[in-house]
């Protein structure tokens, strides 16, 4: 049974003809009316996917830690701006103000928090999540209209929701991904005549056999652009985590989530979560394009175990029964261990600052 977005795609392709996958991927996420993002819960066990805040509160609370260390590292600024961009739950920024609280009180009361999300829903949900910390936070829209001045900027899952182009070999050259409705009214993938330009291919596309796909997220690239040109008028740093890797490369990483299972990207518009891999490569290009310093990228469990993440876990299991220490060594592997379920290096962490500095655990900064 198609969803109601998937009716109303149907109708959208059949008046003005097959989509790109940027805009089927723009459209799934968010429709006003049926958009996934406007109309689920995505997230935790009741929703299509967990978050890593909402695994363990060690998360969120080494993510202090790296902010208290970074705004020390700057000269410690005051005022400064903490941003988050898609704040899911409010779920990290809470652990996070926690943790800053009680490391640095100055910072803390230095600190003007603004949280950019568009879904009026979760807006709500952040609201009683940080209900703690009211005076303290705005909410925008959009990063345009988040005051200027010295930032400390987290991005949590954001890049891999904003969307991205496909191209594909074919005997012609690349050529752009398209969305269409086939004989039996349902959604395909089919190849449009729209082609790339070889000089953004790795190795000028020389030798991908044909069906290779490309992945090309200049939407992505935008953001990261005006996240630095930020950071190098007014002072400050951003932390990006997300899945991907960090050298650009062929592969179709578009792929849907639902119900914590991997589901068709065509199957349930606006039901399933939409994703991609992101490719950290091309982040870091935009940022040096924009005059940023990038830090060296780090897989998200050498990040975290370097911040202190096992004696963080030590120090909340002692004394406590089996059970939940049991609990907090799942967490753990889960935050920064390998294999199957595990984001230790699926998810990388990339940092960019306005200005060359040594900042820890990216940089050797000696004692």
């Amino acid at each position: 049974m198609p969803t109601p977005l998937a009716r109303k795609i149907v109708r959208l392709i059949e008046e003005h003809g097959p989509i790109t996958v940027a805009d089927y991927f723009a459209i799934c996420l968010a429709d006003p009316e049926y958009g996934y993002y406007r109309a689920r819960e995505p997230f935790g066990r009741a929703g299509d996917f967990v978050t890593a805040p909402e695994i363990s509160q060690m998360f969120g609370e080494m993510i202090g830690v790296f902010l208290v260390s970074t705004w020390q590292a700057h000269g410690a600024p005051a005022p400064l701006a903490l941003v988050e961009i898609g704040p899911g739950r409010g779920t990290l920024m809470a652990d996070a103000l926690r943790t800053i609280e009680r490391l640095a009180p100055a910072m803390f009361a230095a600190t003007d928090v603004h949280l950019v999300e568009t879904s009026a829903r979760l807006s709500d949900v952040q609201r009683q999540t940080l209900l703690r910390y009211k005076e303290k936070i705005t909410w925008h829209d959009d990063f345009g209209s988040v005051p200027e001045s010295f930032t400390l900027l987290v991005a949590n899952e954001l890049f891999d929701a904003i969307p991205l182009r496909q191209f594909v070999k074919t005997a012609t050259g690349f050529r752009e991904r398209m969305v269409r409705v086939n004989e039996t009214g349902a959604l395909e993938f089919a190849i449009g005549a729209t082609g790339i330009d070889p000089g953004l291919l790795p190795d000028q596309g020389r030798g991908a056999p044909e069906g290779t796909i490309f992945e090309a997220a200049p939407a992505r690239s935008a953001v990261m652009l005006s996240i630095t040109e930020r950071l190098v008028r007014h002072g400050g740093t951003a932390l990006i985590i997300d899945y991907g890797h960090l050298q650009s490369g062929y592969g179709d990483t578009l792929q849907a989530v639902y119900r914590h299972e991997y589901d068709p990207p065509l199957a349930r518009p606006g039901e399933a979560d939409l994703t991609s891999h992101v490719d950290f490569e091309a982040l870091a290009m935009a940022a040096l394009a924009a005059g940023g310093h990038v830090h060296r990228p780090l897989p998200q469990g050498d990040f975290l175990v370097a911040l202190g993440l096992l004696e963080r876990a030590g120090a909340l299991g002692a004394g406590k029964d089996r059970l939940t220490q049991a609990g907090i060594e799942d967490a753990v592997n889960r935050l920064a261990g390998e294999g199957a379920g595990a984001m230790g290096r699926l998810f990388k962490v990339l940092c960019v600052s306005g200005t060359p500095l040594a900042l820890v655990p990216f940089d050797h900064v000696a004692n």
